[in-house]
């Protein structure tokens, strides 16, 4: 048996029966990140002295019978865009010294440790995670699971890869624009984006209220699993939410019956989807009608506010870098220099009327929701591209946005959505589907994607590397 291939919630039941060991789970976690890193390039740099001491530790308490929390035990990995307590965080930059005492935990990492997770290590990220591909000055690009001369997709991109290949069952990753969805999308791996505030935030992001925390894993029942732990209030960030009032991993009990699906294959003929894509998320959505749910075809009510969200997210770039030497900018990635220099030159009033039509598109998606349980669309409309591109090749697209039209408006309204993979295309590329909720109803979202794992209808997000 491959303890690489299982997740987390078979791993805790591997360890309440003593069918297995953390340290044994770790070892061979750690040997396959090893083993990818040449060709997949999943990570900064992996922490094996800790993670086989923390491994040692989980096993005596089990042994005790005494595990210290939800997921003792479970090897986990964490974007380079989050503290990791005793190593560097480099957010993929050159502009960040490795120099620093490096003492403190983000919240969600906290809530892990706390819970007896074992950390691999820390996954790639474009610079300051600021485009929908993996790639970066500092560490290079990072590569497609299942064809290598294509992108992961990103920015959490070494987070997806490290989860389709078996490196750790959970990941911490980020999303300000879909960069939890898109990797997701494109690796076959199941990730969420929760309602902004559910899974706090410290450092605060320089993109604001555009920037969620979540779970990548390889089904639903694990990113629930995961919520539960990391989903709770920590005094660092001012704007997370009260703890939820109840356990997400119970609420996947609850299935889809009876739940209203607006399916949207294009927002309304604003998206050119691939064939492909399409067919792949048209036989998911008659899948959530066959097992109760109440689907019919049905558009939110707004345009695309990519240039609310360039205003947005450009000028976030922009106050990252405002104390920047031009010595210290010239390090930049070119793309992230150009976003800043746009950003720089956006007022205070252009910013407020980003914000105008941010507040406009929630109202529009909170009536949306008062008829609609869920909304489903494809995550991105097309399969993983040629890696070390921020585009296509032969696109028209200028920014990583104009291949993304389902994923960065739902960073403005702050909902949770989700990427469940549905298939994949004729290159054997995995498909995602997006599945979006009013804001604070995480557990539909979950709900509705762990009924289609159950179904049997998503890849398994898993893919052998060779030798295996």
């Amino acid at each position: 048996m491959q303890l690489t291939d299982l997740t987390a919630g078979r791993l805790l039941d591997g360890y309440r029966k003593g069918e297995f060991s953390p340290v044994e789970v770790t070892e061979q976690a750690l040997e396959r990140a090893r083993r990818i890193q040449p060709e997949v390039n999943a990570f900064v740099r992996l922490t094996e002295e800790d993670a086989l001491a923390g491994a040692r530790e989980s096993e005596a308490r089990w042994r005790r019978g005494e595990p210290a929390g939800l997921v003792d035990g479970v090897p986990v990995t964490v974007k380079d865009l989050l503290l990791l307590r005793g190593h560097p965080t480099l957010r993929g930059s050159r502009t960040v010294p490795e120099r620093g005492s490096w003492d403190e935990d983000a919240p969600p990492v906290a809530r892990l440790r706390a819970h007896g997770a074992v950390f691999l290590g820390k996954t790639t990220t474009p610079e300051y995670g600021w485009k929908g591909v993996t790639d970066s000055p500092l560490t290079g690009i990072t590569r497609n699971p299942s064809d290598p001369t294509r992108t992961a997709g990103g920015s959490s991109g070494g987070s997806a890869a490290a989860v389709a290949l078996g490196a750790g069952p959970l990941s911490l990753g980020t999303d300000g624009g879909g960069s939890i969805r898109i990797p997701a999308a494109f690796c076959g791996i199941f990730g969420l984006k929760p309602t902004y505030g559910r899974v706090p935030l410290y450092p605060a992001s320089a993109f604001g209220t555009l920037s969620h925390t979540g779970p990548m894993t390889r089904d639903a029942a694990d990113a629930a699993l995961l919520l539960d732990v990391i989903g709770t209030p920590d005094p660092r960030d001012w704007s997370a939410l009260p703890p939820a009032p109840g356990s997400f991993t119970e609420a996947l009990r609850e299935g889809v019956r009876g739940l209203r699906v607006a399916y949207s294959p294009t927002l309304g003929g604003q998206v050119a989807v691939r064939p492909a894509v399409a067919a792949a998320v048209r036989r998911a959505v008659a899948a959530l009608a066959d097992l109760g749910a109440y689907v019919e075809e049905a558009d939110p009510d707004f345009s695309d506010p990519v240039d609310a969200f360039h205003t947005l997210w450009f000028a976030g770039a922009a106050r990252l870098t405002q104390s920047f030497s031009p010595r210290r900018r010239r390090l930049l990635d070119p793309g992230l220099r150009e976003i800043c220099a746009q950003g720089a030159r956006a007022s205070a009033l252009d910013y407020l009327a980003a914000v105008d039509v941010r507040v406009n598109l929630g109202r529009r998606m909170g009536r949306f929701h008062e008829r609609y349980d869920l909304l489903v669309t494809p995550t991105v409309p097309l399969t993983a591209f040629e890696a070390g591109t921020e585009v296509p090749r032969g696109s028209a697209h200028r920014r990583w946005t104009g291949w993304t039209p389902f994923t960065y408006p739902f960073n403005l309204t702050q909902q949770p959505a989700a990427s469940v993979p549905v298939g994949v295309d004729g290159e054997g590329l995995p498909v995602g589907m997006q599945i979006v909720a009013a804001r604070h109803r995480d557990d539909l979202v979950l709900r509705a994607a762990h009924a289609l794992y159950e179904a049997g209808l998503p890849l398994s997000g898993t893919v052998a590397p060779a030798g295996d």
